[in-house]
């Protein structure tokens, strides 16, 4: 009898039909809401499943699912997923890393050219019919090329965000990060370790692309916000609740920074609805990994890992290896 494996939000038919060749397949593909009690009863059914990076994979719910042998998240973040209590319940937990990296970095580097170029300023600006003639003084920018990038988190995607920012615009690079990178790291991405506080006073550009933690709550507060130059663009493009996102909605809205672009909130999809109101913010629905070929190669890869700890024992990307070896 072919395991049981639930897929807890539409993913692409194709993924579904791969992962039909070995599982029995419970299919949610007219994105349910969820309530606690509901995704708790739903997955208790299965051996496993593919989760979005949203469904919460904790000690209350894996109380309830004694059958629960693996979940594989499509996202690269897992704070949905509590990995020592998966671990005590031996319950293996996978991300999906790396085939997103390129495509997120991207997308962080938009969003700083749009927030530092007004970009969605001006669009507004022309829909509303307010352009009648150029002007020396007409919604003026900041620059990116030459200019600080600093980057908080300097993993995957903030190395990538790095090389583009060094070898693309000629920007000087600072990072911190919870550790140091290795010499040779640095050079590849040009980029000089500062302390948090240096990096946010010195920095015309700061993305923070660290990983949501306890210890991560709140990176960015109103203390913070007030280090930073009143030119400075902040750009998250890693998890909601990094930023307090009502702070920074009162440091654009007084000017004390110039502008920010937002992937991602606190208690998203509510948006702090002073947010709304600043003007020098661009807004995006957590897209920043949104190509087809790239959230297909995430479902790929959270399918990947379903199948090999089910054919093989292993997994791709595991987030407690200990649990495979205790098999």
């Amino acid at each position: 009898m072919k395991p049981a494996i639930i897929v807890s939000r539409p993913i692409y038919a194709e993924v579904i039909d791969r992962l039909r060749n070995h599982f029995e397949v419970t299919a949610h593909q007219t994105d349910p809401e969820w309530t606690l009690a509901g995704w708790t009863q739903a997955l208790s059914a299965h051996d496993g499943a593919l989760t979005m990076g949203i469904e919460p994979v904790n000690d209350a719910v894996l109380s309830a699912c004694p059958r629960l042998k693996i979940c594989a998240n499509l996202s690269v973040g897992y704070n949905n997923f509590d990995v020592p209590a998966m671990t005590r319940h031996r319950v293996v937990a996978t991300n999906a890393p790396d085939v997103l990296t390129e495509t997120t970095a991207d997308f962080g580097f938009a969003l700083l050219m749009a927030a530092a170029r007004r970009v969605t300023e001006a669009e507004r600006y022309v829909r509303a019919g307010h352009w009648q003639k150029w002007a020396l003084d007409m919604l003026p920018g900041m620059a990116v090329h030459g200019s600080t990038l600093g980057i908080i988190g300097m993993g995957r995607i903030g190395q990538a965000v790095a090389r583009r920012g060094a070898l693309g615009f000629g920007m000087r690079v600072l990072y911190h990060n919870r550790s140091r990178l290795s010499a040779e790291a640095e050079a590849e991405c040009r980029a000089s370790y500062v302390t948090k506080q240096a990096l946010l006073e010195q920095a015309d550009h700061v993305v923070l692309v660290l990983p949501y933690s306890k210890e991560s709550h709140h990176t960015i507060g109103a203390a913070e916000l007030a280090m930073m130059k009143p030119t400075a663009t902040l750009v998250n493009i890693a998890r909601g609740g990094i930023v307090d996102d009502a702070a920074l909605a009162q440091a654009l809205l007084s000017g004390q920074i110039a502008a920010a672009g937002l992937d991602v909130f606190e208690g998203e999809p509510s948006v702090h609805p002073d947010l709304l109101k600043a003007s020098n913010v661009v807004l995006a629905p957590h897209i920043g990994s949104s190509t087809r070929a790239t959230r297909l190669a995430m479902a790929h890869l959270a399918a990947d890992n379903l199948i090999a700890f089910f054919e093989k024992g292993t997994t791709l990307t595991p987030l407690n290896p200990e649990v495979l070896a205790a098999i």
